[in-house]
């Protein structure tokens, strides 16, 4: 069967505003994100055409002690268009599976696609704190300008991350100024994000505080 891959109208994040690069009121777009009916799921082959769309792409940047976990992307990668860059971000397109309800209560749904997503790929054995920090928007290429990344921030408590997919290769921790030095090997949303590793951390938002202003704000 043709993949399918989770979607919004561009016009959802015209209609708030529109931006290049990180943006860090996450509150203002993710109402307008997870409304019962706004995200849906299309075909990849169609969606990596058609920039009247946004893919939904949750990017987890997995942290340690000030220590950040990246790896290259192998031969092996879903996005061949990334091959060979490195990258601070885990995750990827968000499909549909079975236990998946059409978006009763999106939100709690879309966090367990991202929990299912990154153990796709690593491996994490120890315990972490979860925040979404920032919104992810590049449409100075091909690739960016049918993707739209949610940032995550993951708080881990001990460095305990192996990989599970083969496209993940030369994976370590490493700080802000040896990423800075290899600034030139990452893909562009790292490189974006690397710009603002520290005002993530002053930007953690708890998932359970989003989910409640998320209700909140369906409520009314």
């Amino acid at each position: 069967m043709e993949e399918q891959v989770l979607v919004i109208e561009r016009s959802v994040i015209e209609s708030v505003g529109t931006f290049h690069g990180l943006v860090f009121d996450v509150d203002r777009y993710l109402r307008e994100i997870f409304i019962q009916g706004t995200p849906r799921f299309i075909s990849r082959a169609q969606a990596e055409k058609d920039p009247s769309h946004k893919q939904i792409i949750p990017y987890v940047i997995m942290t340690y002690q000030d220590t950040y976990l990246n790896y290259v992307r192998g031969r092996r990668a879903g996005e061949t268009r990334l091959v060979g860059n490195r990258s601070i971000g885990i995750g990827g397109h968000i499909n549909p599976v079975d236990d998946m309800p059409l978006f009763a209560d999106f939100f709690d749904t879309y966090i367990s696609a991202v929990k299912r997503e990154v153990d796709e790929e690593v491996s994490l054995e120890t315990t972490y704190t979860d925040s979404i920090v920032a919104l992810l928007n590049d449409d100075s290429n091909e690739v960016g300008s049918v993707h739209l990344g949610i940032v995550h921030y993951w708080n881990l408590d001990a460095p305990n991350v192996t990989k599970r997919e083969q496209m993940i290769t030369q994976m370590s921790f490493m700080t802000p100024a040896d990423l800075e030095n290899i600034r030139d090997s990452l893909e562009t949303w790292s490189q974006l994000c690397l710009n603002h590793l520290e005002e993530m951390s002053r930007h953690q938002k708890s998932i359970s505080t989003i989910n409640e202003m998320l209700k909140n704000s369906q409520q009314k």
